[in-house]
């Protein structure tokens, strides 16, 4: 049987150069205000990745 244990996501973000701090600060915290991730909190891993453009 498949058991899931981690999901990564993946943002990749074409932003203006000057942006990019405040892109790196939302992604600090953003997983706390996202339903999806908050329902699998404690059962199933959820990494993000965030690269600029």
């Amino acid at each position: 049987m498949l058991v899931i244990r981690r999901i990564t996501v993946r943002y990749r973000l074409r932003i203006p150069p000057e942006r990019h701090d405040d892109a790196q600060r939302v992604h600090g915290f953003h997983a706390r205000f996202c339903p999806v991730a908050r329902s699998l909190e404690g059962g199933i891993d959820v990494r993000t990745e965030l690269e600029l453009v």
